[in-house]
């Protein structure tokens, strides 16, 4: 929950704190503080990216600079947590860049025509999955396409997203890039909010998961889009080397339209599309 307003009046100011660049020292004490409570290292991330996002809660609790900001995380676990979804969530919709879906789509009976010769199913991975939309709609896709998946897992750092992701609660406007005839067929209407149907929800599941520190699971297709760019270029190279042990000799790569391949790994994959930032990993 938020903080409670009573808490946060000693820190309020009639100016609201717009910088994204406040003095080092309390940039750390925030860091410091996720690092400590929540185990969240903001170390490998773009400082410029974060405190943008920390700025957006320093004004949303009213408070004057960052320093008193950081007096309040001290005393205010919910806050706390309300600043750690700020930081992990992004928007989304369900199908968002259709293009990119349209060469997902190709892709898929490829894979599964080849996996199932090896006696096994696909294994997908959504990574960063925030509010659940991505996953969602890979599920749409393979029942649109007659196809199963062993396992679609979805994964965020952020229990808080993954909690409204496992609820499949969505607003109409998270729905418009798909055909008005899926609305029915995957939704339930419940007053404004579009509710996942349990047919679809069972084929996702949701775990948390850190990309820094937890192992990665095997996957034959990996959708990683809108996540790299928050990181330092040396920690994306890594992650970039680390889907590349996890997945399946011609396994695909989904990366975000701002997102490309890095240093040494590049050699690991060959581009299915690069506009659509979509790779398959080289026969090892």
């Amino acid at each position: 929950m938020p903080a409670n307003p009573d808490k946060k009046s000693a820190g309020r100011d009639e100016k609201p704190f717009f910088g994204s660049e406040f003095p080092e020292d309390q940039y750390q004490s925030i860091c410091k503080l996720l690092l400590e409570r929540r185990d969240f290292d903001l170390g490998w991330y773009k400082d410029r990216c974060i405190k943008r996002r920390i700025a957006i809660r320093v004004r949303a609790c009213g408070m004057k600079d960052a320093a008193a900001y950081a007096e309040l995380l001290t005393r205010d676990d919910g806050e706390l947590d309300e600043l750690l979804t700020t930081l992990t969530i992004h928007v989304s919709q369900f199908m968002r860049n259709p293009t990119t879906y349209k060469v997902i789509e190709t892709q898929l009976p490829l894979l599964d025509t080849r996996i199932r010769k090896q006696g096994r199913g696909m294994q997908i991975w959504s990574v960063g999955c925030s509010s659940g939309e991505e996953p969602y709609s890979l599920a749409i896709i393979l029942d649109q396409q007659g196809l199963e998946a062993d396992r679609l897992l979805a994964t965020d750092i952020s229990a808080a997203v993954l909690k409204k992701a496992a609820e499949g609660r969505y607003d109409p406007q998270r729905l418009v890039n798909i055909p008005e005839e899926w609305h029915h067929k995957y939704f339930t209407r419940e007053g404004r909010w579009y509710i996942v149907k349990d047919r679809l929800r069972r084929r996702v599941s949701f775990a948390k998961h850190d990309m820094l520190s937890d192992p990665y699971p095997q996957a034959d297709l990996i959708v990683c889009r809108n996540v790299l760019i928050y990181f330092s270029r040396q920690q994306q190279e890594r992650i970039l080397g680390q889907f590349a042990e996890a997945l399946s000799d011609q396994g695909v790569l989904v990366l975000g339209k701002a997102e490309t391949m890095l240093g040494p790994v590049r050699e690991a994959f060959r581009a299915i599309d690069h506009a659509e930032r979509i790779y398959a990993r080289r026969r090892v």
